[in-house]
């Protein structure tokens, strides 16, 4: 399990993160939601270990993160940060390899290309990666991120994404995170930062839901996504809609609010 305890981080005596807790469990996707700046990313550095905090601990698998090894960390956590830079020349291929750096793959050169094939990256090995459009560049990652935990292990492991889908198209979003679905048998927790609530409802199995920094809501998908809650942490009015082929919810805006919204400032406005 991964476990975040009374997370507590401050930047200038401000509060970023405040009292936060959070699990994640082998074998589930938990999407974790909110509005700009409401402190996902900061968050999400903290759970992998790429920044400490001064209050509050996380452990995975029972150990404290920071009393990891950098090998031993690689071995049960792999992370897709939201922006990842490359200044030197590689080829999609090789970026795709750096993922197994930590790794002691027992087929390195099969994994690899599976993995390439199931990032739909395979026609791309070759080419220079600054030379691929942001799309493509994300589905590289994406595979490299993946190489570092594809294969079955006996132990729980775990995938942070941040913003995985930002750059892709509609069909490609949906392909990504059908790839995430398919990583949870083997033994594997999910944790994906999300911005289409839909494709949240559609592939999570737990939700959070963050504003300025602490946790509104937490839980299975049908008890956190409600229209109150949603309104309140978006600051925008929800309306959620049944789909009538999967029977699921769609989360829309409520144009009947805002219309009575924009009426009444337009009549405010011309009184003055």
């Amino acid at each position: 399990m991964l476990r975040a305890s009374n997370i507590h981080f401050c930047i200038k005596n401000r509060a970023i993160i405040d009292q936060m807790n959070l699990e994640l469990n082998p074998g589930e996707i938990l999407a974790v939601l909110g509005p700009n700046g409401a402190g996902k990313s900061t968050f999400f550095k903290i759970l992998s270990g790429e920044i400490a905090c001064k209050q509050g601990t996380v452990h995975y698998n029972g150990k404290l993160v920071h009393h990891l090894q950098p090998k031993q960390l690689a071995a049960i956590r792999s992370v897709m940060p939201q922006h990842s830079q490359l200044n030197f020349p590689f080829s999609a291929e090789e970026v795709v390899r750096l993922g197994l750096i930590s790794s002691s793959a027992r087929s390195p050169e099969h994994l690899i290309s599976e993995l390439m094939e199931v990032t739909n990256t395979a026609h791309l090995k070759e080419k220079a990666f600054n030379h691929l459009s942001g799309g493509e560049k994300q589905r590289v990652h994406l595979a490299r991120v993946l190489v570092q935990i594809w294969e079955n292990k006996p132990f729980p492991r775990f995938l942070l994404l941040d913003e995985p889908t930002s750059s892709l198209d509609i069909a490609q979003q949906h392909a990504v995170l059908k790839i995430l679905d398919r990583l949870k048998s083997r033994n594997i927790g999910i944790l994906v930062i999300l911005h289409e609530l839909n494709l949240a409802i559609q592939y999570a199995d737990k939700i959070a839901l963050l504003k300025n920094g602490t946790l509104v809501k937490t839980g299975e998908v049908h008890a956190v996504m409600e229209k109150e809650t949603l309104a309140h942490v978006f600051d925008h009015p929800i309306q959620l809609i049944k789909n009538p082929y999967t029977g699921g919810l769609i989360v829309s805006s409520s144009p009947e609010i805002m219309s009575t919204i924009s009426s009444s400032k337009l009549s405010y406005y011309g009184n003055l």
